[in-house]
């Protein structure tokens, strides 16, 4: 039979493009998922498991016969019983449990600037997971995406939908922190082929106010942009969150933005311009709203 890889989150956004890849090199590819999605261009393709930290011996055997885990697993932010603090026992969870299952590689996805002195919880629960991974015992790849773009991708689409549908654009502060966008397909690319820790960058950076005026060209929506102080401008994305029941901005991510930290100091990785990818997508870009909430919190139970 072909060799195994297990992906977390096959179902949801980094790790579908990491199983596509998988199986275009005619490995065979399980999932450990909190459910099934029929509606899912792999389902019917990959094998499933749970996704749970509940149960050891059964997470053990999900990941028996893998030859390596590739790991997206965390959460954008904390909410009720998911915390950043949960997620990193998780992960620490699921690498035991990948060490005791045999599994001889794994490679985890983590995010540009990770740092265990972050004032942001984000970042630095990303830095505890990198050190609980490393005390593992298993050989280990670190993949630290910056700005991953893509079909259905959170950020830049709901950037397109809401120039689509508000005369104005509201900036947190100056918009000159930078950013560095990288294709999800290329992420998928750079994670298996990652034999250390690596950046997973674009060839283009830009600043924040930069890719608002390019998404904006390219769905042939250009709005002003109003500059507002982040305090406020955390304030309008809760309003419009309430009325999308969802979450489009948190302090982390606005903090982190205005930092540039979602930029690389490596040579760039990613091969795909961000700039083309806009102007070939810009039709239908921003159609539809993308909900965190609906595609990563409902209606599972707490991990």
């Amino acid at each position: 039979m072909p060799e195994l890889d297990v992906v977390t989150g096959a179902f949801s956004y980094t790790g579908s493009f990491i199983a596509r890849r998988l199986l275009d090199d005619g490995v065979r590819v399980r999932t450990l998922t909190r459910r099934d999605d029929p509606a899912s261009p792999l389902h019917g393709k990959i094998e499933t498991a749970p996704l749970q930290f509940a149960d050891r011996a059964a997470l053990v055997e999900s990941l028996r016969g893998a030859r390596c885990l590739y790991n997206t697993y965390w959460v954008r932010f904390e909410r009720g019983g998911t915390t950043f603090d949960r997620a990193v026992r998780n992960s620490a969870f699921l690498f035991a449990a990948a060490a005791e299952a045999g599994v001889e590689r794994i490679v985890h996805v983590s995010v540009s600037s990770p740092s265990d002195d972050s004032p942001l919880p984000y970042f630095r629960g990303k830095a505890q997971v990198e050190r609980e991974l490393a005390a593992a015992g298993p050989a280990y790849a670190i993949v630290r995406p910056t700005l991953v773009f893509g079909p259905r991708d959170i950020l830049v689409n709901n950037i397109a939908w809401i120039l689509r549908r508000f005369p104005v654009f509201v900036v947190p502060g100056d918009g000159s922190g930078r950013v560095q966008p990288v294709s999800a397909e290329d992420v998928a690319e750079i994670a298996v082929t990652a034999t250390r820790t690596v950046d997973a960058a674009g060839p283009e950076e830009y600043s924040f106010a930069e890719l608002v005026r390019l998404v904006g060209a390219a769905i042939g929506c250009r709005r002003p942009l109003v500059h507002a102080p982040p305090r406020l401008a955390l304030a309008v994305g809760a309003i419009a969150g309430v009325a999308r029941r969802d979450v489009l901005l948190t302090r982390d991510e606005l903090a982190g933005l205005q930092a540039s930290l979602l930029v690389s100091h490596e040579p760039p990785r990613g091969r795909a311009s961000f700039r083309e990818w806009l102007e070939r997508n810009g039709a239908t870009l921003g159609r539809a709203y993308v909900s965190e909430l609906a595609r990563n919190f409902r209606p599972y139970a707490p991990l």
